[in-house]
């Protein structure tokens, strides 16, 4: 096939839950590609010699050659490639953001659309999934005396205990929660990200030989100086995440029914609010609004439909364009009913005699000038305000650094926002230290805390000259 044909290829659709069904369901929604519609869709790939799509991706994934993988019916080859270079392909294959990753540097895109890089990765994930056997992932080896001790289970220290298992580095990974996966059980619905899949994931670097010490904080178990000197660590790997909640710190903000994103999806996600024998108290409601319109924003949104609101709203104090979530999770929530009240910024919730949220008044917004961010500012208009019925808010802005770490190891530097300053390795200022994801740059993708994470593991590897 000539590349003028592959180029006449058209992108192939991703089958999903229809908006009316799923809006009543935790259920994934993609259902994913069958193996002839991903390989019509891997024959559209043109195997650039000089593949501008790898470099869009953080961890530097060989996409042609997986590609190529499926093209030749050979779906061993296409894994064997793709897990060479990203530990959490299924994860990856379902919430990165390959449209302004590797996917904006396709070659096809040019002129059409370009190759669907992330539903390919997938597939191929999901398919080694249903059909390897269970001899395929043997353990590693010692190859020198050499611990090394992850905080945190979420992408970025996931990512650099594969690669620091491959070296055949004896790993423990510790985790404040009572599941390992950080953000990604406890951060992202069910109908995005099934936790089977994390689960599946993890059990492969345990079957590498990782340890997972669970219900561990960092700063109270122990300090990073006494896993060094006390428990023999040879080096110390901080992936904690940025998991302290931003709020909007208006008046009635303490009022019962306002939530954090964070509390919101963990209880639901992690502790399973939406079922009839969670143990987390119940999260009832009518009328909810969502602040921000970011990812979270939109899972908080679709996950309240989930739970049984009758009115979901997104209330965002700039217009569309402005919009940091994915194109696609702004489409799935507008399919299935949620409402966006959209140049509209929050100023004061109210609420009854027995403290319970009742409403929030809202500020009418006009864009004035692009501000640091590149996006027009927002700026009031005098006078115009209106009240939004409501029981339930989500406060959905944005997290920051947890203070516990850096409060209990003084020598670690950090800037003026708390986060853990490294270098690009993910070298920190205090010897046999390293730090990557959220932590150091705050909130970012799944993928480009995969990447400092591995990156910080290739690191550590050469310092301890193993």
């Amino acid at each position: 096939m000539t590349n003028q044909e592959r180029m006449q290829i058209k992108r192939q659709a991703m089958p999903e839950q229809k908006p009316e069904v799923r809006r009543h369901n935790f259920s994934e929604v993609p259902l994913g590609f069958s193996f002839e519609t991903a390989y019509i869709e891997a024959t559209r790939c043109l195997a650039c010699p000089n593949p501008r799509c790898v470099t869009g991706c953080p961890v530097h994934v060989n996409i042609p050659k997986f590609i190529a993988g499926i093209a030749n019916k050979d779906l061993d080859s296409a894994y064997a490639s793709l897990i060479a270079d990203n530990s959490l392909p299924a994860v990856c294959g379902r919430v990165c953001p390959q449209e302004v990753q590797c996917e904006s540097k396709c070659i096809v895109g040019i002129k059409g659309e370009p190759v669907s890089i992330g539903r390919l990765e997938r597939y191929v994930a999901d398919w080694h999934r249903e059909n390897a056997k269970a001899e395929e992932t043997p353990k590693a080896e010692n190859k020198k005396l050499a611990k090394v001790a992850i905080i945190g289970s979420g992408p970025s220290g996931l990512a650099c205990a594969y690669e620091l298992l491959k070296a055949g580095v004896e790993v423990t990974v510790f985790e404040a929660l009572h599941e390992p996966g950080g953000v990604l059980v406890y951060g992202i619905p069910e109908f995005r990200l099934p936790k089977a899949i994390v689960a599946s994931e993890i059990e492969g670097l345990k079957k590498l030989g990782a340890k997972f010490e669970l219900n561990s904080i960092i700063g109270r178990l122990y300090t990073i100086d006494e896993l060094m000197k006390e428990e023999g660590y040879s080096a110390v790997f901080i992936g904690s995440g940025a998991g302290t909640p931003k709020f909007l710190r208006i008046e009635g903000e303490t009022l019962n029914g306002v939530y954090s994103s964070n509390e919101f999806l963990t209880r639901v996600n992690l502790m399973k609010a939406f079922r009839e024998d969670a143990v987390t108290p119940p999260i009832r409601g009518k009328k909810v609004a969502v602040f921000g319109a970011g990812n979270t924003a939109m899972d908080s949104a679709r996950t309240a439909l989930r739970m049984g609101f009758e009115e979901v709203n997104i209330v965002y104090r700039r217009s569309r364009e402005e919009m940091p979530a994915r194109k696609e999770e702004i489409h799935h929530a507008e399919e299935e009913g949620v409402r966006f009240l959209l140049l509209s910024n929050p100023i004061k919730f109210t609420g009854d005699e027995n403290g319970n949220l009742k409403s929030v008044v809202c500020q009418k917004m006009a864009l004035g000038e692009p501000d640091a961010s590149g996006r027009r500012r927002p700026v009031p208009i005098e006078g115009e305000t209106f009240e939004l019925e409501i029981d339930t808010a989500i406060v959905a802005l944005g997290t920051e650094a947890n203070p516990l770490i850096r409060q209990t190891t003084p020598d670690l530097p950090c800037n003026e926002r708390g986060y853990i300053v490294a270098d690009e390795e993910g070298r920190t200022g205090k010897k046999g230290v390293y730090a990557g994801g959220d932590i150091v740059t705050g909130s970012a993708t799944v993928i480009k805390a995969m990447g400092a994470g591995k990156s910080a593991a290739q690191t550590i590897i050469k310092d301890l000259d193993l």
